[in-house]
């Protein structure tokens, strides 16, 4: 990070306590804890928004129609489904 600037966060007692505990178990500090939950929280959102945003531009029909054709090579070696297992 080039720059970085200080937020005063509250936080509930509990929420505090827990993130204490796990940044003390995990070897980091409170800050490094809650900077990098923040950044996995954003990072969740933003793959969601890009799929969201493929997800409106797909051609439904067109993927119908490529998955239900009959003909077409084999799977190359490695690429074949594994076996079926009798617990699926």
């Amino acid at each position: 990070m080039s720059e970085t600037k200080t937020y005063p966060l509250r936080l509930p007692r509990s929420l505090k306590k827990a993130v204490e505990q796990q940044s003390k178990e995990d070897g980091t500090s409170i800050n490094q804890f809650v900077a990098t939950a923040v950044a996995e929280k954003l990072s969740a959102m933003q793959t969601a928004e890009f799929f969201a945003s493929r997800k409106a531009r797909a051609d439904f029909k067109a993927f119908d129609k490529l998955m239900g054709r009959r003909s077409g090579k084999r799977p190359r070696v490695g690429d074949e489904l594994p076996p079926r297992t009798r617990d699926e």
